[in-house]
């Protein structure tokens, strides 16, 4: 038995999309940072970004940033209608690395990755 892949799909009003990846944080620090823009206006999202103190905040506003000016060159849409329909975070390539532990044993540490992808869409 094959599983099924789940290729997620934006929804109808797409105008562009924007794809980060190999990002070298865990995709579950990652989501919360696209939690806090998905379905704000481009604007407001962009401050939002730039005043978050977490790290994924960083690369989540350049993402951001790209996925509007691919809307400004490729779909030639208006910024000041765009919004963030859409956005999640896949998990990436995991680097597995061992660290000494006691009594001659070693404990396995993962360092995860994401990719991170965010839609912007006309409402």
């Amino acid at each position: 038995m094959t599983k099924k892949s789940q290729k997620q799909t934006a929804p109808r009003g797409e105008v562009t999309r924007a794809t980060l990846k190999q990002i070298r944080m865990s995709p579950r620090k990652a989501r919360l940072v696209i939690d806090l823009i998905r379905g704000k206006q481009v604007e407001p999202a962009l401050q939002i970004l730039q005043f978050s103190n977490k790290k994924g905040a960083k690369f989540a506003h350049k993402l951001l940033q790209s996925a509007v000016a691919n809307a400004r060159e490729h779909a030639r849409a208006d910024v000041d209608r765009l919004w963030v329909t859409s956005g999640w975070v896949d998990e990436g390539q995991t680097l597995k690395r061992y660290m000494p532990a006691a009594h001659g044993r070693a404990t396995p540490i993962r360092k995860r990755s994401s990719h991170m992808t965010i839609v912007l869409g006309e409402k």
